[in-house]
């Protein structure tokens, strides 16, 4: 999946309207910014806050990988999925959580009617 298509699915997870403008990014309307949680710390964590609270997110670090693990759904059924990063030596370890971030939104998106 491209990066372009992964965050238009956690921009739709988190139910957060997006557009185009002529430089190909994706922004927010209100206040109207560049949004792309895979490059901001701030983009990320507000992806977090935005997500439903009948999700439930974990993050664990351990070397090799950030694995992010989303769980979601309704009444007595939920359904799990991780999303893993690789964060070893010489790897922006930062870079790897917004995109475990973004990755586990986005699985979340594609399963949002």
């Amino acid at each position: 999946m491209s990066d372009r298509e992964m965050l238009e699915l956690a921009a739709k997870a988190a139910n957060l309207q997006t557009w185009t403008n002529e430089d190909g990014g994706l922004y927010l309307p209100d206040p109207m910014r560049r949004w792309n949680p895979l490059a901001d710390d701030g983009d990320a964590l507000r992806l977090l806050a935005a997500m439903p609270s009948l999700w439930s997110l974990s993050l664990k670090f351990g070397a090799p990988t950030v694995e992010m693990n989303v769980w979601w759904g309704t009444g007595g059924e939920k359904t799990n999925k991780i999303a893993r990063e690789f964060a070893g030596d010489g790897v922006d370890v930062a870079a790897a959580i917004r995109r475990a971030i973004v990755r586990a939104a986005a699985d979340v998106g594609r399963d949002v009617s």
